[in-house]
């Protein structure tokens, strides 16, 4: 079993990173393999509506954008996805929402291949709009028919400066709960 955890932070080595690496860490203690993937290396464009991957013979992104190239296989094969994005201005960062739609298009043309994987969401944000963005991300999950555990509280920290979200030692404790329901969810499905 595969989790892909995704920063949607343009900001490399900040908080999401450490939310979402801390997330795999447990995923990878409990045996399941990892992918870790930053957007800030990977600036997607936003979906144009075009319907190409309607149309299209294979199951892709008609879109040419180096930056997406993969994503589609990479969702493919994971089991699980772990999301994380900082709030901006009350909600998800444009990568994150960029990726997101592009994938959802993509699944819905192609035999919903979302359905039934694990999803699951963490947000980090200086003080606040946490829930919007949770729920923002958590609706992306619904929408496309995937399996959203929970934790000990909603999936969030406190931190603006990198690293600050370490000192959240519940909103740490949160993210590991999560990870650890997360592969204990993804186990069950697989028996």
């Amino acid at each position: 079993m595969k989790v892909l955890g995704i920063s949607g932070s343009p900001r490399p080595g900040g908080n999401t990173d450490i939310l979402i690496r801390t997330g795999l860490e447990v995923l990878q203690a409990e045996g399941l393999e990892t992918e870790f993937l930053s957007l800030a290396d990977h600036p997607v464009k936003p979906c144009t509506a075009c319907g190409g991957c309607a149309k299209a013979k294979e199951i892709r992104c008609v879109q040419e954008d180096p930056a997406f190239e993969g994503m589609v296989e990479r969702f493919i094969e994971a089991d699980g996805v772990l999301i994380g994005s900082p709030v901006y201005f009350g909600s998800a960062t444009p990568q994150t929402m960029s990726l997101l739609d592009r994938i959802g298009y993509v699944s819905r043309c192609n035999g919903n291949f979302l359905r039934r994987k694990v999803g699951a969401a963490v947000v980090v944000a200086r003080r606040a709009g946490q829930n919007f963005t949770f729920a923002q991300l958590n609706y992306f999950f619904l929408i496309s028919e995937m399996i959203v555990p929970g934790s000990t509280y909603w999936n969030i920290a406190v931190g603006r400066e990198k690293g600050q979200v370490n000192d959240d030692t519940e909103g740490i404790d949160t993210i590991k709960n999560l990870a650890g329901n997360m592969a204990w969810l993804m186990k069950k499905l697989e028996q």
